[in-house]
């Protein structure tokens, strides 16, 4: 991997984070810009910036913006981690998604000429770096199941008739969570580098109950996918 000045890993929620706390030999004491929260911690012999965001598109745009302009934007890395919805067939709890690509499938433009998921002026989706994307599925971490796929956001927390609708308008989709293309596309404005690494906790069930059994799991398993990466990248 090129030179780079940061290595930034944003998760939406406290219980995302946990698992990257419990894994460093290092813990700074949380900063706060703005809504998100910010530690600097070291994984083995990576040092890297650990972003709460809060839950959603905007606060995760929002964060993403705080740290490039905090820490970049020449040669930062993000990296979109934590949990999300499986909208796949064939997905399973507890798979880790390794993000191909990433589009809001709240953006409806369609009247002016835009692609369903396009947002007007941009990428109809937003690509991931190759190398980062590399790493991520290339691990081989106990038995956690790891796969490259598209990734959908938007701000909606996708229950089942939701699902029903996002597999007919975008059927590539493998998973869906709220953060991801907010990342996504402030990275693509900025020209940093970005990639996505989330673990199935549901499988946007009628209600939330299968998130909240299984979120401690997925952010388990997706801290771990980043942090071998991480380690190979950084060796």
């Amino acid at each position: 991997m090129r030179r780079v000045t940061a290595i930034v890993i944003q998760v939406a929620m406290d219980e995302e984070a946990q698992p990257f706390l419990d894994a460093a030999r290092e813990v700074s004491d949380p900063i706060a810009v703005g809504r998100a929260v910010h530690r600097g911690i070291v994984l083995g012999d990576a040092t890297v910036v650990l972003v709460r965001s809060g839950i959603g598109m905007v606060n995760a745009a929002d964060a993403a913006a705080g740290a490039i302009h905090r820490y970049g934007p020449d040669d930062i890395v993000l990296i979109s981690a934590g949990s999300a919805g499986g909208l796949a067939r064939g997905v399973r709890v507890g798979e880790v998604v390794v993000g191909a690509s990433a589009v809001n499938v709240e953006a409806d433009a369609r009247a002016f000429g835009y692609a369903l998921g396009q947002v007007p002026g941009m990428p109809e989706v937003y690509g991931t770096d190759p190398a980062l994307r590399r790493a991520l599925a290339d691990t081989r971490v106990g038995d956690i199941a790891v796969r490259e796929g598209d990734m959908g956001a938007g701000e909606k927390f996708v229950t089942t008739g939701i699902a029903d609708r996002l597999r007919a308008d975008f059927p590539g989709l493998v998973s869906v969570d709220m953060e991801t293309t907010a990342v996504a596309q402030v990275a693509h404005n900025h020209g940093a580098r970005f990639a996505a690494c989330r673990a199935i906790s549901d499988l946007c069930a009628p209600d939330g109950d299968e998130f909240a059994t299984h979120i401690d799991d997925a952010a388990e398993r997706s801290a771990r996918v980043v942090i071998d990466a991480l380690a190979r990248l950084t060796a």
